[in-house]
């Protein structure tokens, strides 16, 4: 019994959008992440090492202690495997770089949902008693529990975009209806 409960909640958490918006996201970023970091490494950065002297980023790195004394290493590979300990500033660098491509790139993609998304602000009203914003069709105020009166919001006009939908979809039930009169007189 206990366990077809268990089943059945885990069903349900995996049933509902959020879980699989996350999932979808995990796999997007993961995704998103091996593009921006080849970027960096195989796109961005060559030509910057270039312009500075023929530098290969990911190869800039100093040796710590360990390693054979007096002792020059031309890799972190080579230099790891006499035994030193290196701080990697390079691919440090190649980090930071993937880092602000990535924010700019979310960035994007946020300011550009938020122009798609309709902005419709809720309509607010001060509250008679303790003079604080609250929601014109608040029949009580949140801030001092006194009953508050709720206003007729006035009708908004109706976006380009919605009323463009609207005239589609009248167009398309009207052809919808040419179309099944056809069908029903051919039959």
């Amino acid at each position: 019994m206990a366990k077809n409960k268990f089943i059945n909640e885990f069903r349900s958490f995996i049933e509902r959008g959020s879980a699989i918006d996350m999932a979808v996201g995990i796999i997007v970023g993961s995704v998103m992440t091996s593009m921006v970091n080849s970027l960096v490494k195989d796109v961005i950065m060559p030509p910057i090492g270039m312009v500075l002297g023929n530098i290969d980023f990911s190869q800039f790195f100093i040796v710590l202690s360990g390693g054979e004394p007096g002792v020059h290493y031309n890799t972190v590979a080579e230099a790891q495997a006499a035994g030193a300990a290196t701080m990697n500033i390079g691919v440090f660098l190649n980090t930071v770089v993937s880092f602000f491509i990535t924010m700019f790139a979310v960035f994007l993609l946020v300011r550009i949902m938020n122009k798609i998304r309709v902005n419709k602000s809720v309509p607010t009203r001060e509250c008679p008693y303790c003079k604080s914003k609250i929601n014109s069709l608040a029949s009580k105020c949140p801030n001092c529990c006194s009953a508050v009166k709720p206003e007729k919001i006035k009708q908004e006009k109706n976006s380009d975009l919605e009323k463009s939908l609207k005239k589609l979809t009248k167009i398309a039930k009207n052809k919808a209806s040419e179309i099944a009169k056809i069908t029903k007189g051919s039959k």
